[in-house]
């Protein structure tokens, strides 16, 4: 079967061909670095990972690209307010996003450029379009005339004859009725205070939608296959990427729009008023891992409204212990006789897995058949009615599965009390000292420990 995607520029489910054989190319708006990131924006960057690892899966050579946003509107509003250089305030939360990568499992990018390190080659563009006539200046402020670009609106389906067209904006955001010309270079003005670049077109910096055109051309080339990003994005951000890439190339820009579904919070749109805005720091102060929120965040197709709940993180926790529980038992398992019933429910479950991400990463489907698989399998260790070669075949099946959901606790390490805590329970139990056995068992649950005995002795955990 294909790869097939809803391409969000022609709303049609389209099968995937990539610009050169074997080799993809993808862009992702990456983080605007002036606060922790929250749950919204970690949901698009997991399933950006997932459509990453999947063509790996795949076997594509993938050039993935996120751009780090660390020059904008409200950068600069917040680093003035804090009397803070730019440079220290955005490198506090560009660790801080690198870091909360880490925990959510997420691949890093081959490439994260930063817009201040491109400024040459966005005034560059923006020479381009002046030539040919598409920008224009006013007053050291530079506009993109969008009625220079018929195609104008296309991605996100705008019926210009309905809207009011604008004069000018100069705001990064916008709302869709307000259809104007944008900036591309903002010109200097006090209120800015000392952030600014001395170019060729004047003292200024450069608008946000610039950033994208020319950080994803530079990488990817003027046309690339795959473009991510939040459905927030497609009005006016994305559009007026493809309006100044185009606009400078004459090239198609992107052949295979993706966007993500809204997240919303216990039924609610998240919201610092409503006491529901979450950064992923704050999930794990509740208790809860990384793991555990990747998981949440990755289980609703991308393009489906995502209702985050602690009830759902819950299950999320439960459904890993499940998987991880499936993968070490199957490790420590001697192997029976076989009745041939493994190999046909591990083809099946490989054909079923990649059936299913192949419509359009139909991440749902996915999920019921790793665990359908995890159950078959059981029911075949429990019967003793898997082999020692059949095992080792589901061992890889599900390990292969991993490398697109990176579900699978990490190797950890305790420390030397907690190991003699287990020594002396294990001592204990020797000894018939239950009661002392189970107060160990349950100290150490509090402390996030759990033990189990198995037959090959005891084996510990932490709570996902």
């Amino acid at each position: 079967m294909a790869i097939m995607f809803r391409n969000s520029y022609t709303r049609k489910k389209e099968e995937f061909r990539p610009i050169e054989s074997g080799k993809v190319k993808i862009y992702t708006c990456g983080p605007t670095v002036y606060n922790y990131q929250h749950i919204g924006n970690f949901r698009t960057f997991i399933w950006g990972d997932l459509l990453r690892r999947y063509l790996e899966y795949k076997g594509y050579d993938v050039t993935y690209v996120m751009n780090i946003t660390d020059i904008d509107d409200k950068i600069i509003r917040d680093s003035q307010a804090n009397h803070i250089p730019r440079e220290e305030f955005t490198e506090k939360y560009i660790k801080a996003f690198f870091d909360d990568l880490d925990t959510l499992g997420l691949k890093r990018a081959d490439i994260y450029p930063y817009a201040t390190k491109h400024i040459k080659e966005m005034t560059d563009l923006v020479k381009v379009l002046l030539d040919k006539g598409i920008a224009y200046e006013v007053n050291g402020n530079y506009y993109y005339r969008i009625s220079a670009f018929p195609d104008y609106g296309k991605l996100a389906k705008l019926d210009m004859d309905g809207l009011k067209p604008g004069a000018r904006v100069a705001s990064d955001e916008y709302e869709k009725d307000s259809v104007s010309d944008f900036a591309l270079w903002k010109a200097w003005q006090p209120s800015d205070g000392d952030i600014y670049w001395e170019t060729e077109i004047g003292k200024g910096r450069p608008g946000w939608h610039l950033e994208c055109s020319v950080m994803s051309m530079k990488y990817l080339g003027e046309t690339f296959d795959i473009h991510t990003g939040g459905v927030d994005l497609m009005f006016p951000h994305h559009e007026n990427e493809i309006a100044q890439s185009e606009g400078a190339t004459g090239k198609k820009f992107v052949n295979y729009w993706l966007h993500g579904e809204h997240l919303i919070v216990e039924g609610k749109k998240m919201s610092k008023s409503l006491g529901n805005f979450f950064t992923l720091r704050d999930i794990i102060e509740k208790g809860y891992s990384g793991l555990v929120v990747r998981y949440l965040l990755m289980a609703t197709h991308y393009r489906q409204q995502l209702n985050f709940t602690f009830q759902g993180l819950d299950a999320a926790r439960n459904a890993l212990e499940r998987y991880n529980d499936f993968i070490v038992n199957l490790e420590n398992f001697s192997g029976g006789q076989s009745n041939g019933a493994a190999v046909g429910i591990i083809e099946k479950a490989k054909t079923a897995f990649e059936d299913a991400f192949d419509d359009d990463l139909n991440i749902s489907a996915a999920l019921a058949v790793v665990f359908d698989f995890i159950r078959d399998i059981n029911r075949l260790k429990a019967d003793n009615d898997l082999a020692e070669d059949e095992k080792i075949k589901a061992l890889e099946t599900i390990r292969k599965f991993d490398t697109v959901l990176n579900f699978t606790y990490k190797a950890e390490t305790i420390d030397e009390e907690v190991e003699n805590l287990i020594k002396q329970r294990t001592e204990a139990k020797k000894n018939r000292d239950f009661a002392t056995a189970d107060k160990i068992r349950d100290d150490l649950l509090a402390r996030g420990i759990i033990l189990e005995d198995t037959p090959r002795g005891v084996r510990w955990k932490r709570k996902a």
